[in-house]
């Protein structure tokens, strides 16, 4: 007990903590403290929070409102601790409340991995919940994919029609219980209950289903198996007529698949994992994290992730994922064979055939995933909103969000300050759909590119859940500027119905804005925009782009030498055609059809020759399929990225070289010009050699061009946006010459810095927009 406690007098205060502080057994925490500090008073779950009454000597009230914010459970997020004097009353101990209602401004919390003190429970063969697999607590299991409205509480969860059983509401009636209103709550006798199902959906009676799931995983079978946010493909990663069948059938031919492992030291011979990959891996949001790939990881995980130089791996999260392993392992109990390796490697791919979204209903999954899961590991707690597993890669300044999904969504990203509420639509590829609220902004879970009506409809349904459960009125609406994206055509048919204004931003103005709102910088800023594609204001498709970015305006100051796509977007799907528009470009247009002897290329010669179909572009994206092709690394993608993802791994495999000065230059109108590094790139026979001065050249370019547009208009900091910046030779790279050169960088971190972040970038315009009635354009 704090010696604070003997001070003489007595005084009461009213404590406000705001933040994430429900449904994270922040209550209980609060009277446990209370208790220890010997305070007496209250403490309840409002609309903003959490708020407590609490009274004893003024040295145990300093140590409560401090210990309030530094104690604070391990899932919840103290945003604020305020504290008023009040005048004392009579002492009558320390109680939990009833809650009170109102509009909530406190978020609900994402989904959290299986705790230490669960997990000790599911193995203790002595528990009543041992081997169940939905054990969970205030401090782990379902949250966001479970709730269905506010306030957080069960009636307003998919467990509402678990009713507890006595011993389940005993430890939910007990403060001192670390299961005191876990909303989740249950045991075998009363909760959820998991089914083996046959491929036509047959229920499969006798015996284990997990044991059954996993004997079937071994023998070289894929099994569907229901997680938190939605389904996952499982198949033996070691067992290569398995992946190989399990490509085939998903129609998923050369993406790389994310595997998962008992823990790190299953991890050890395939992958490299420092202790920034380590921490993500083990922390309570489990994403998948790109982990350097060990020499020989190709040849014993084959075709899992071949030609790039990353391996995306994650740990169990859900218990129901850990009883496989604990299957596997052949332990009758305990957890010391959680700490040592174990040969089990599974494939954990999303189960999202075709591209359209996350199947989470069990009959859903029996029809979508007819001809590709030979058997489903079902249960009876309904999934309320899709969540896909997140993708990020460490780094000396934090996680890189590829994907933010489940275990962050949707944890607030904090706005440079309050604003009206903003619903914003996103983009076309790797869509997400943003709501603020204050000076909050919330992300929705990742949902995919919209290419397909029901991942259209997928877009629609996030947005009504996400502002159902942040119960918001948006007073506008907010999408990309190309008119014919499903989400701009949404937002424009949202506004309307709601009588409200609809806003369109520019694509990489969007990107810039969403770092410097997650950054909190509001004053001018340069902005390096590098990705595929996104629609211009002058109606051309950009994507090397460098702005001047000023509240909700921004002046397009230079962008990267422009290419000519043959065929339009056909050329962003085969890279050879932008090498050979970059031939063309060079005067060597003749040497097209012996470079690329496919059928086409005397086409594709014609049609630069006299400039038909040939859409210009400044897209940095373009630039990589170049020189992929160029190298004769990859002349057609089967996947989004893939050129300039193996371009990346051939240059991380061959080491660094010197950059090369005569390879760029800088136009008369500040245009970056790289076409003589792509006539070196078409001259070089060594393509690793090639990949390495690639990147190592457009990295000392691009530190140069920025370098002088600060310089010329006097600004010291820069944004990096756009999903080229996934390329951690590029990221890397370009910071440090930067910094080196005297600017401060900013980079995305609690968004991606791909399309999965525009939709934050837009809210943030939009938000200025509607604050300053500052013109958006654009020169």
């Amino acid at each position: 007990m704090d010696a604070a406690i003997l001070a003489p007098t007595t005084e009461r205060r009213r404590v406000r903590v705001r933040g994430t502080v429900q449904g994270v057994g922040f209550r209980p925490f609060v009277w446990r403290l209370a208790r220890e500090l010997g305070l007496d008073g209250w403490v309840l779950n409002d609309a903003e929070g959490v708020l407590a009454e609490v009274q004893g000597a003024p040295r145990a009230l300093q140590a409560f409102v401090r210990r309030v914010a530094s104690d604070a459970p391990p899932l919840a997020t103290v945003t604020a601790v305020e504290s008023e004097a009040l005048p004392s009353q009579a002492a009558s101990g320390f109680a939990i409340a009833a809650s009170r209602g109102g509009t909530a401004t406190t978020p609900v919390t994402p989904d959290a991995a299986t705790c230490p003190d669960c997990l000790s429970e599911l193995f203790d063969p002595s528990d009543r919940r041992f081997r169940y697999p939905f054990i969970n607590c205030t401090h782990c299991g379902p949250r966001f994919t479970i709730t269905t409205g506010v306030p957080y509480d069960r009636p307003r969860t998919t467990m509402a029609r678990f009713a507890m059983c006595p011993a389940c509401e005993r430890e939910y009636g007990d403060p001192a219980d670390r299961r005191f209103h876990a909303q989740p709550d249950a045991c075998v006798v009363c909760g959820p209950s998991i089914a083996l199902l046959g491929e036509n959906g047959e229920p499969l009676h006798g015996g284990d289903p997990i044991a059954a799931a996993l004997a079937r995983i071994r023998a070289g079978k894929v099994v569907a198996v229901k997680g938190l946010g939605g389904f996952h493909l499982v198949c033996d990663a070691r067992n290569v007529r398995a992946v190989a069948r399990l490509r085939a059938s998903k129609h998923r031919e050369e993406k790389p698949f994310a595997v998962m492992a008992a823990n790190v030291a299953s991890l050890a011979p395939y992958a490299l994992v420092d202790e920034a990959s380590r921490a993500l891996l083990e922390s309570h949001e489990r994403p998948i994290v790109l982990l350097e790939k060990r020499s020989g990881c190709d040849e014993a995980l084959a075709g899992i992730a071949n030609g790039v130089s990353a391996l995306g791996a994650m740990l169990p999260y859900t218990p129901l994922q850990w009883l496989l392993f604990f299957e596997a392992s052949g332990s009758k109990g305990g957890t010391a064979w959680m700490r040592e390796p174990q040969d089990l490697v599974l494939v954990m791919t999303s189960a999202n055939p075709g591209g359209e979204p996350l199947v989470i209903g069990n009959d859903e999954a029996v029809r979508r995933l007819a001809g590709i899961a030979d058997a489903f590991v079902v249960h009876d707690r309904d999934i309320a909103v899709r969540c896909d597993d997140s993708l990020v890669r460490a780094s000396a300044e934090g996680p890189a969000f590829i994907r933010r999904a489940r275990g962050y969504t949707p944890r607030a990203i904090r706005l440079p300050r309050s604003g009206p509420a903003v619903l914003a639509t996103g983009a076309w590829l790797k869509s997400t759909v943003c709501v603020t609220r204050g000076d909050e902004a919330f992300l929705s879970p990742h949902i995919g590119d919209l290419d397909n009506a029901p991942a259209c409809e997928a877009l629609e349904e996030a947005a009504a859940h996400l502002l159902a459960i942040l119960e918001v009125e948006p007073a506008a609406c907010v999408h990309d500027l190309h008119p014919d994206f499903h989400s701009s055509r949404f937002a424009a048919r949202f506004a309307r119905a709601h009588a409200i204004p609809a806003f369109a931003i520019q694509h990489h103005h969007a990107h810039i804005a969403a770092v410097c709102a997650e950054h909190g910088h509001e004053a001018p800023a340069l902005g390096l925009a590098l990705d595929g594609v996104g629609l211009g204001t002058d109606g051309t498709a950009w994507g090397g782009e460098l702005l001047r970015v000023d509240g909700a305006g921004f002046i397009r100051l230079a962008h990267l030498g422009m290419l000519r796509l043959p065929g339009g977007d056909r050329a962003a799907r085969e890279p050879w055609r932008v090498a050979a528009s970059v031939l063309h470009a060079l005067g060597r247009g003749a040497e097209i059809a012996r470079r690329f002897p496919r059928a086409g290329a005397g086409v594709v010669t014609e049609m630069l020759d006299h400039g038909t179909n040939c859409p210009v572009t400044t897209s940095a994206g373009r630039w990589f399929d170049a020189a992929a092709a160029l190298l004769g690394l990859r002349e057609v993608t089967a996947f989004e990225g893939q050129a300039a993802m193996q371009l990346e791994a051939l240059a991380a495999a061959h080491g660094p070289v010197e950059a090369d000065r005569s390879l760029w230059g800088i136009g008369a109108h500040g245009s970056l010009d790289l076409l003589p590094l792509a006539e070196r790139l078409a001259q070089t026979k060594d393509a690793g050699r090639g990949a390495a001065l690639f990147h190592a050249t457009l990295v000392q370019a691009l530190a140069e061009w920025v370098l002088a547009a600060a310089a010329r208009e006097r600004l010291a900091t820069v944004a990096l946006g756009g999903g080229c910046f996934v390329n951690a030779i590029l990221s890397t790279g370009l910071r440090r010459e930067l910094v080196a050169g005297g600017l401060t960088v900013l980079e995305a971190h609690q968004a991606p810095a791909n399309d999965g972040g525009i939709a934050l970038g837009q809210a943030w315009t939009a938000i200025q927009e509607l604050q300053s009635h500052v013109p958006r354009h654009t020169r």
